[in-house]
């Protein structure tokens, strides 16, 4: 039976395998996905195992591994130079292991119709998720980009890597104006330290989107929602990240229409 998995550390919280289930389920394929934590030193040897199963199809990768792939797999498609980080990797038909990233897809979707041209963008965080998310930015003629992160240097050096105008800032800076806000850090998340916002800086059209999706209401949205300003939660990115990745593995278009995604959302929120 062919199955992809989930690799991380932690790895616990990941919806993933809830997510691919129902649509295998759905589909009436056989096939399973599952969660397996891998750490850092056991990641080469994951992967060469992996590589000897002609059954397993891939797998998704989470926190911290979405760079060290690069050093195990090929990269066909030139992922380290474009986004530089990975989230899914699979099997190709001739049996090699590719690397690629569908979160840049999968964060753009819930803003597709956002007028975000010449417009002011603050992005949280510089790693894996963040550079998913510039290098989506950056296609979409945003104006300037303003980082908040720990390591400020990383955070101006990620601007310049993908060409977006802006600066660098402390996490204890104060928020800039900007249509769009985005937490692509792991702070909020369960097990990680809270992200603590001030959002009064932000208009009253600006949109708040964060990708932590465990918990779903995360309190940066709900401070967002308390401001009555726009929300988009981990589960849009999540469901539609996986939704490419799903595909790769099992050669099948995942049920992607209004009423199966809401069964799907009330599956993961229950």
């Amino acid at each position: 039976m062919m199955f992809a998995e989930v690799i991380g550390d932690p790895i616990g919280h990941s919806k993933s395998p809830l997510i691919h289930g129902f649509w295998i389920e759905a589909l009436g394929l056989e096939a399973r996905y599952a969660a397996r934590h891998v750490t850092a030193e056991g990641l080469g040897r994951y992967f060469a195992e992996r590589a000897t199963d002609p059954n397993w199809r891939g797998c998704n990768v989470t926190i911290p591994h979405k760079q060290a792939v690069f050093d195990h797999v090929a990269d066909p498609g030139g992922v380290r130079a474009s986004i530089g980080a990975v989230n899914t990797v699979f099997r190709t038909e001739g049996g090699t292991l590719a690397c690629t990233n569908t979160d840049a897809a999968g964060f753009y979707a819930p803003i597709a119709e956002l007028d975000l041209a010449g417009a002011p963008v603050v992005v949280i965080g510089a790693g894996g998720a963040a550079r998913a998310v510039l290098f989506a930015l950056s296609r979409l003629g945003v104006g300037p980009v303003t980082i908040l992160n720990r390591n400020v240097l990383k955070a101006a050096a990620l601007l310049s890597s993908f060409g977006l105008k802006g600066k660098a800032l402390p996490l204890d800076a104060t928020l800039p104006p900007a249509a769009l806000l985005v937490n692509a850090s792991a702070l909020g998340m369960v097990g990680q330290p809270p992200l603590d916002l001030d959002l009064d800086p932000l208009p009253e059209e600006a949109v708040v989107y964060d990708v932590v999706y465990a918990p779903l209401e995360t309190p940066l949205l709900a401070a967002a929602r308390a401001r009555d300003l726009g929300t988009v939660d981990g589960l849009d990115m999540l469901i539609g990240q996986a939704g490419l990745a799903f595909e790769l593995f099992f050669g099948a278009t995942p049920p992607r229409d209004e009423a199966s995604d809401d069964r799907l959302r009330a599956l993961l929120t229950s």
